[in-house]
This record gives structure tokens, sequence and C-alpha cells, in this order.
């Protein structure tokens, strides 16, 4: 008698959305590097392109679907290929890049979009004396970020000081990836060295590690699940996909091992904590597989694939937050193609329309539980929950918070002390900036939507023109 596993994910089915609700016309970066090349938030969708004389990555409202205009404004500030973008978790409108240049920057998108080419940085962080392939933000403390460059080299910063506070120096070779745990206490990294390294930032040590993980000389990948066990993507020998569990308490032997296929494209790892799931994509392929992990063996079961008629070139991940859950969606993807962005709808199939606690825990907010200041210390949190029954879903951030807030009062005490009105208190001085940045951005933004008006007239103009002559 066969046994069928009793799991309420077991019918989790994937679906493309309508052609109104893609993005199309994108030139989606052609840059030979693994990185995901797009970033979601419950705002925007963030996409690295194709861009001359420099780097680039458009930024879209999220509900801006349709034809994307080839001259629709891009953050356009790096010399070189941008390599990586990652959101803020704890403020939707920050947004970090890294790039072929050597750099990091930090940008502030504007809550309805960008209406010009942004250039300017909130900052621009550089140490690195190597490319920057890899950024990842602190998942619970504020104003923290982790960056790994091609010197083999992961530098955590403090934003707040914008100082590299800690570098860790302990790799041999290329750093493919680096994964932050759920708390933020440790971190995971896969690199050429066929080496999987567990590793506590704060004190600089290695606390565990796996020589060989994956036998093939192709790239690796290494990610925390919630309960600190690391899944690693890799190839054996004879070129085969292979995913296998660990232990990081006893790397002698994995838990688990799957085979998959053969196929060159590095499987990159996506894991949900509240359901569980890891979804495994390949850049190149035209599949999504999707396994749920359990502490019980055999610990990761395959539950299902999504297929579609194009390749992908990379992935963009919407947070929980950002979901339908009248729907029960409980995933949504926004897969990279040749010209296109399409959201890809995962979904658990249920009758009712009332809200499914059971698909939908508690889940991480998008306030931060520590200050920088705090995790360097020494301390750890778990991150704020929030509710996702609608009612309870934040619809906006905070005014001036987190990051923006410290790097406006860092300009207010720079001005401050070269000013004559040194008598004058930080806090009125960032109130009243505050205040004239929010004008001179209303004020810039009409500027650039009347050249725009102006110059669709003078476009229309033109076409007229042109039609009449075609008509006589």
């Amino acid at each position: 008698m066969s046994f069928v596993r009793v799991s309420k994910y077991r019918h989790v089915f994937g679906q493309t959305v309508k052609n109104d609700q893609c993005y199309d016309d994108i030139r989606v970066s052609r840059v030979t590097w693994d990185s995901h090349f797009c970033a979601i938030n419950p705002k925007f969708v963030a996409i690295i392109v194709e861009a001359s004389g420099g780097g680039a990555f458009l930024v879209i409202p999220l509900h801006r679907t349709g034809r994307i205009d080839s001259s629709h404004p891009t953050v356009c500030g790096h010399k070189g290929p941008v390599l990586d973008i990652a959101w803020c978790p704890h403020n939707d409108n920050i947004i970090a890049s890294s790039s072929d240049d050597c750099s990091i920057k930090i940008w502030e998108i504007p809550e309805n979009g960008l209406l010009s080419p942004l250039e300017e940085p909130l900052l621009e962080l550089d140490y690195h004396s190597k490319k920057v392939g890899i950024i990842s933000w602190h998942p619970v403390a504020s104003n923290i970020l982790l960056s790994a460059g091609c010197d083999n080299i992961i530098v955590i910063w403090n934003l707040d000081t914008q100082e590299a506070q800690i570098e860790l120096d302990m790799h041999p070779d290329l750093i493919y990836n680096v994964c932050w745990n759920f708390n933020g206490s440790l971190i995971c990294t896969a690199c050429k060295d066929k080496t999987v390294r567990v590793i506590d930032p704060r004190e600089n040590k290695i606390i565990a590690e796996k020589e060989k993980a994956h036998e093939g000389v192709r790239p690796m990948r290494a990610i925390f699940l919630k309960d600190d066990k690391v899944l690693t993507t890799g190839f054996s020998r004879m070129s085969e996909r292979h995913v296998a569990l660990w232990d990081k308490d006893n790397m002698e032997e994995p838990l688990a091992t799957l085979e998959l296929d053969v196929a060159s494209g590095v499987l990159l790892p996506y894991y949900d904590p509240d359901s569980n799931i890891v979804y495994l994509y390949g850049k190149g392929d035209t599949v999504i597989r999707y396994y749920e992990y359990t502490n019980e063996e055999p610990y990761v079961h395959y539950i299902s694939t999504f297929s579609s008629a194009s390749t992908q070139r990379g992935m963009g991940f919407m947070p929980k937050r950002g979901l339908n859950v009248s729907k029960c969606e409980i995933a949504r993807f926004y897969k990279l193609s040749e010209r296109k962005c399409e959201p890809i709808v995962m979904t658990v199939p249920r009758k009712s329309d009332l809200f499914q606690e059971d698909l939908y825990p508690d889940t991480a907010g998008p306030e931060p539980a520590l200050e920088a200041a705090e995790w360097f210390e020494g301390k750890n949190a778990d991150p704020i929950f929030i509710s996702l029954k609608p009612e309870n879903v934040p619809t906006k951030n905070q005014e001036v918070k987190g990051l923006k807030k410290t790097i406006l009062a860092n300009r207010v005490a720079k001005k401050k002390e070269n000013s004559s009105s040194a008598n004058q208190s930080v806090a009125s001085s960032s109130s009243d900036t505050s205040e004239v940045l929010k004008l001179q951005e209303m004020v810039q933004e009409i500027k650039t939507l009347t050249e725009l008006v102006s110059n669709q007239e003078k476009r229309i103009s033109q076409l007229e023109e042109k039609i009449a002559e075609i008509t006589k």
C-alpha cells in the first residue's frame, strides 16, 4: 500500500499572470554573473538592465505594468555594470546596489517612483579592491549591510556611522554567496574552494565547515533554513545537479541529498521560513522546483515543478507581506526572460474566501527589532512579527525612518558645523531640512513632468506633420 504524506502544500500550483500584468520591453542585463538581477518589495520592482557607459537598474512601481518605455528613468550612478541589488527590509523606499566598479551605493526611491534619472545616492561605500557581486541586508537589525567582493573579503557595514565595522578575511577563493540565518546572528557561505562555512561574524570565527560539500567544479550555493540547518546546491563530478541538507553542529555527512538532473545552470535556492518551502531555479532553465522541509526524515520532500515556455535569466521574490492573502497566494516570483518580467503566482487551492490562518502564520514585519549598535554589541533578537490578516498589514512606512533619518541627521550636522547658526539644535535643523527637501523634491517633480509633457507635445506635432505628408 502506497503512503501519501499529509501536507497542506501538497497541491500548491504555479500560474503565470495575464500579459497585461507583466512588465514588457525591458533590456535585462547580459552580465555573466549569477545573481538574481531582480529585487521586489510591496511597492517596487527593481531590475538590473543593460546600460551604456556604466551600470543602471530600473525601479518600477508595482502597479505600473505593461510596456516599459525605453526612456523610463533609471538609477544610474555606477561607473561599471550593476551586479546585485537588494531592498532594505525595514524601509521600502531604500535600495542598495553593488557594481563592477568596486562600490556599493544606497539609494532612496521617491514614493511614486522615478520621474527623472537618479544619479546621486544617499550613501556611497568604498572598501573593496575588486568588483562587489553580493550584498545582503541584515534581516533583524536596522542599517546593517553585508557585502562580498571578488577580493574574497566579506564586509559588514554600520550605515549609521557609514563605516566598514567588520571585515571577514577567511576565504581563499571567490565567494559564491552569503546568507544570514533567521535572526542574523550567523552567516553561511559557499566558496569556489568547494567549502561551505558557517561563520559567527561578530566573533570573526568559523564555527563549522564542510570541505567538498559538492564534488563538482561549478558554483555552489548555501542558505540557512529557519532552524539553522544549511541547505546547499551544487554539482557532482559528472555535472549532475545536487541538493544537500546539513546540520551545522555535525557536518561530516549530509542529512539528506537529492539528485536532480544534468544541466549547466547554477541552481539558485529561495527559502520561505513561514511555509518551510524551498524553491529552486536555474539560470537558463524553464522550470521552478519546490520542496517542503520538515525536521523528520527524509527532511526534504518534493512537491511539484512549475514549467514555462521561456528560459529564466533571473528571479525576484515578493516578501510575504506583499502577497494577496485573499487568493491563498503563498509565494510570488518575478521571472526575467529576454525582454520581459513575468510574475508567477504560487497558490494553495482553497474554496473559502476567508483568511486562511494555517497558511499565513505571523511573518517578519518591516520594523527592525534591533538598532545597528545593539547588534554590533552582541545582542540578538527574532524579527518583529506581524499578522497578515488584511486589516493588520501596515500600509506605509513611517516618515523619515531608519536609514534616511540617520543620513539626514548626519547631513544636517555637517551643515550645522559649517554655518554660523551653531547654537541651533540638530533636531530642529533636521525638521527644517526635511521640509525643504520635500519642497525641493516636489518642485523637481513638477519641472520634470512639465518637460515630459512638452516633449510629448513636440512628438505628437511631429507625428501629425508626418501623417499629413503621407496623406498628401
